[in-house]
């Protein structure tokens, strides 16, 4: 017997922002403003944010913007910007820059643009610092397992092994020089549904920046990049989900100013065959999901692009050798939630957290 999760995430990403103190609360009408303080009075300001909420990605993404400046003009920027994103990495999307080098696999190589050349790169980065347990080149097993999408199941071993001989970022060849890209093999798939949100969120915060803006939160499918710091100065106030629970349920808090937040679990996109759940972090190696003793993953950083691709990068890696990892990684911090509810974290990530749910201990 099967089961099936469908979501609207493009990737699982486990966090929720809970930004407290007025501003993203479980309260609908509470989310939508912020109070400011002025010096020592105690008069407060409610700055109503701008927002609004797109469908792109297979997931929703939010902004909000908290500037009296922004306008309806801003918002219509970052849809464009969205789909046009969209437009060039999709390998969904037959007409984009991603699946013309894939058509092209075994053929020929594809001249993209910069910015399609410089994510692809920055994947293949990536790759090459973990041996491929990253690997952008994964699209043909990513598109045969089709987890969370209905009529997901476990391939035929036969399959599994095909699709695994055609994924492999080595064989990948990019020419700096005309930005383009050559996939070795016939039947090679890049995907990028790994790296793609983050990709988005940083976009999308150069282009608040280069506006002046200095306060929003761009939440993409629980990809958030909580920019600057709340109206009057304070940090954002972010929940880290319970794996356990519906979303809304955190295991505590974490304050953060000008950074980007991401997890990647295993309870948001998955399958259930013969008892047995699969979700839809896979392993280049093996060619199946990740199965280990890792319900989350949740990266604190600069960068969302980063933190998308670490996300995955540690979930592949386990616990023990994904902390070493992550330590050699600058400006970056992680926690690790297993499924026995024991917790996993950098000395970072343990300063940031206030801890609220003493099911869950800290283990190292």
């Amino acid at each position: 017997m099967k089961k099936y999760k469908l979501t609207i995430t493009l990737t699982t990403l486990a966090l929720f922002a809970s930004l407290l103190s007025g501003c993203f609360g479980n309260n609908n009408n509470a989310a939508d403003s912020t109070q400011i303080t002025s010096g020592n009075s105690s008069q407060y300001e409610t700055l109503e944010p701008l927002s609004q909420t797109y469908f792109i990605f297979d997931t929703v993404v939010n902004v909000k913007i908290y500037d009296t400046r922004a306008t309806k003009d801003n918002l219509q920027d970052i849809e464009n910007i969205l789909k046009n994103i969209d437009q060039k990495i999709s390998r969904n999307q037959e007409t984009s820059e991603i699946s013309k080098v894939n058509a092209k696999s075994g053929i020929a190589a594809v001249k993209v643009s910069e910015d399609t050349y410089d994510l692809v790169s920055k994947a293949l980065e990536y790759a090459e610092r973990t041996d491929g347990l990253f690997d952008p080149a994964i699209g043909k097993l990513v598109g045969l397992w089709n987890i969370g999408h209905e009529g997901a199941h476990v391939p035929a071993k036969e399959d599994i092994a095909e699709a695994l001989l055609l994924s492999d970022y080595r064989k990948v060849e990019m020419n700096d020089d005309t930005h383009e890209i050559y996939l070795q093999e016939k039947g090679m798939d890049i995907d990028l549904g790994s790296i793609g949100k983050g990709y988005a969120a940083d976009v999308i915060y150069d282009y608040l920046t280069d506006k002046g803006f200095n306060s929003a939160i761009i939440d993409l499918g629980g990809n958030v990049f909580a920019m600057g710091s709340k109206p009057g100065g304070k940090k954002w106030t972010v929940g880290v989900q319970d794996p356990d629970k519906e979303r809304g349920n955190p295991i505590g808090t974490i304050q953060v100013e000008d950074k980007t937040i991401v997890t990647s679990g295993i309870y948001e996109r998955f399958f259930i065959e013969d008892g047995k759940l699969y979700q839809h972090i896979l392993n280049p190696t093996t060619g199946y999901p990740v199965d280990n003793n890792i319900s989350s993953v949740t990266i604190v950083t600069n960068r969302s692009t980063d933190a998308d691709a670490l996300s995955t990068t540690l979930f592949v890696l386990g616990i023990e050798e994904g902390l070493k990892f992550i330590e050699n990684t600058p400006d970056a911090e992680a926690l690790f939630i297993s499924k026995d509810k024991k917790l996993y974290g950098t000395s970072g990530f343990k300063k940031l957290l206030n801890k609220t749910n003493d099911s869950y201990t800290f283990a190292n």
